[in-house]
């Protein structure tokens, strides 16, 4: 079991909180909530060891489309990367509604 941190300084603050996805067989949970400090804190912890430069490639990406101030938890049970962006779009798209 690994846990990784990424922060992104200067966001834009957000008003809802979403859920998606389900920790289980390859796949992984997103919790998203408001921040009070302007910044994107992503909290991962993840059943696959060794893939942190992974993990950042992916976050980084979808750092760079989404503004908002926000605490990313997920909570990961070996899914891919492109399951990996698409449950943080979901939760961002959740939180646009």
């Amino acid at each position: 079991m690994e846990q990784l941190a990424f922060d992104y300084p200067d966001r834009e603050p957000i008003q809802r909180r979403a859920h998606v996805g389900v920790v289980g067989s390859g796949d992984l949970e997103v919790l998203l909530e408001p921040s009070t400090d302007r910044a994107l804190h992503v909290r991962i912890r993840t059943s696959v060891d060794g893939y942190e430069k992974v993990w950042k490639n992916v976050v980084d990406r979808f750092a760079s489309r989404f503004t908002g101030a926000a605490r990313i938890e997920i909570n990961d049970f070996g899914a891919t990367p492109g399951t990996v962006m698409l449950r943080l779009e979901q939760a961002a798209e959740k939180i646009r509604a």
